[in-house]
């Protein structure tokens, strides 16, 4: 009885901290985007990042859903927040992007939410219980692997540069400790798709890994070659 409820309020524990460091996570791109107001373009700032990323928000947030997947609600109050905030980027880079980058992402965005939407009416409509968090878990799996692209850009720029200028101190911090949380959090709730030796899990394992690689390279060019003058970017936007 006592190891259920410290189990029970470790993976609690867990899921909150994932929450805050998630929230830091989700903020980091505010410098890229007062820029593009700033200067009212978006340069050559790519508009898939914020695409994948929103994408990943709503299957995660639809999959922590009780009537989804019980027990694991933190998941989604942690991408209901991400959502909010990639949306709210989405928006900023419609109204400040050139005719053919305002016209793709427009595309886009819609295409997210009919997607998302298809998902959400499937999943109720068509699938029982177990099946419906099989299948919303799968998707989950394919968005969550998708998102890793960005930290490889960032790593492979800074590597190029020398220079951690396009990968700020707690960008790369947040995306160790989110990631590091919720994998703890998935260990904890012994969930088939968040467990560390299942689905979400490995996708939270690398990003784990990578959070580490962007931390030492952070600290090994830091430290040889200085921060650098110039404002940072996140190369996940460019």
């Amino acid at each position: 009885m006592f190891s259920t409820v410290l189990s029970s309020g470790c993976s609690d524990a867990a899921g909150l901290a994932g929450n805050l460091f998630a929230f830091v996570l989700f903020v980091s791109p505010i410098p890229t985007f007062r820029r593009i107001i700033r200067n009212q373009s978006t340069e050559q700032f790519s508009e898939l990042p914020c695409i994948y990323a929103l994408l990943n928000c709503l299957i995660c947030l639809w999959y922590g859903m009780p009537f989804v997947t019980p027990g694991v609600i933190l998941v989604a109050t942690v991408n209901s927040i991400g959502a909010a905030f990639q949306f709210i980027y989405a928006i900023i880079f419609i109204i400040y992007a050139d005719k053919s980058k305002k016209l793709r992402m427009s595309a886009l965005l819609m295409a997210v939410f009919a997607f998302f939407g298809m998902v959400v009416f499937v999943s109720l409509r068509f699938l029982e219980t177990h099946l419906r968090q099989m299948v919303v878990g799968y998707l989950s799996v394919f968005s969550l692997i998708s998102m890793f692209a960005s930290p490889l850009f960032i790593i492979n720029l800074v590597i190029k540069t020398q220079s951690v200028e396009y990968m700020p101190f707690y960008l790369s911090l947040s995306t160790f400790l989110t990631s590091l949380s919720f994998s703890t959090y998935g260990v904890l709730k012994f969930d088939p798709f968040l467990y560390v030796s299942m689905f979400l899990q490995v996708p939270n394992g690398i990003g784990t890994i990578l959070g580490i690689v962007q931390l030492a390279l952070y600290y090994y060019y830091s430290s040889k070659y200085g921060e650098g003058s110039r404002e940072p970017l996140l190369a996940s936007y460019a």
